[in-house]
């Protein structure tokens, strides 16, 4: 097993908690004096391990396997969303048959905790699902297709694919969600969803999508709304997250002079996810 830690000022914490949310194998730890964390990811190879240190920098070291043993966590129960979906982080596709025998009607999503992405269990993730599947129902028998901005894991785009879009586009900036996202459509057996490495606010859309979602942290939002407004149809269903609930408000504004409208917010935990529409 390989070790991968980094020191970094306590104002982070919130970006490394949502970064590394639901990966069992990530600790974050507050020095003492308030002031610094210390996040530590341990790896199954030095490759897994050297590939967070250079998109974050910190420092890699081999640990004996009896170390590993004692931080390994029991799996977690498969993530509910409303009647429809089930989320395990199960890489077998045993598991995965397993629970969709036992629950006849839901769709069973494996999005297995990778070096640097949790499984969708974070409340910006969950929530953003929840709006997802309240959205497929009222497209009825619709045809709509999504655009997934700030993909991680891809795992909503999975979903939207699994609840009836026709077809997923998903972005990241981040090469290596880019690398798990694939993985992870074959996993599922989905296709028909294209995923790229993109940097939102140099992006220009070149089409308009019925759905999409933006789960993104608000600075890098705020600057992405004149983007996102040009991808949403007319009557189009936008959901936004990653937004801690004290800079909601100025998000929102931002939000709102770009010629956004926003009707439905739910708040869990210290986050903020909501669904918006285009101003008419």
């Amino acid at each position: 097993m390989y070790h991968w830690s980094k020191l970094s000022s306590v104002k982070w914490i919130d970006a490394w908690e949502e970064r590394f949310y639901g990966n069992d194998r990530s600790v974050i730890s507050e020095i003492k004096g308030g002031k610094s964390v210390r996040v530590e990811v341990y790896c199954e190879t030095e490759k897994e391990a050297e590939v967070i240190k250079e998109q974050f920098g910190g420092s890699v070291r081999e640990v004996k396997t009896q170390n590993w043993v004692a931080l390994s966590a029991v799996e977690k129960p498969p993530l509910k969303i409303r009647d429809a979906l089930l989320v395990c982080g199960a890489r077998e596709q045993s598991v995965a048959d397993e629970l969709r025998s036992e629950n006849p009607g839901k769709k069973v999503i494996q999005i297995p905790a990778e070096m640097a992405f949790g499984t969708g269990d974070h409340a910006t993730t969950s929530t953003c699902l929840r709006f997802l599947v309240d959205i497929a129902r009222e497209q009825g028998a619709k045809s709509w297709e999504m655009l997934d901005l700030g993909c991680g894991t891809a795992v909503l785009a999975i979903a939207a694919r699994m609840l009836g879009a026709e077809s997923c586009l998903a972005h990241d900036y981040d090469p290596q969600a880019v690398r798990v996202s694939e993985q992870n459509f074959k996993l599922n057996r989905v296709d028909e969803i294209e995923v790229a490495e993109q940097d939102v606010l140099l992006w220009k859309p070149r089409k308009k999508w019925s759905v999409v979602v933006a789960n993104m942290f608000s600075t890098i939002l705020q600057e992405a709304f004149p983007t996102i407004v040009k991808t949403l149809n007319k009557d189009g269903d936008l959901v936004v997250s990653g937004i801690l609930a004290d800079q909601w408000e100025v998000t929102k504004e931002w939000g709102e002079d770009a010629g956004l409208e926003f009707h439905e917010l739910v708040k869990k935990g210290k986050w903020v996810t909501a669904r918006a529409k285009l101003k008419s």
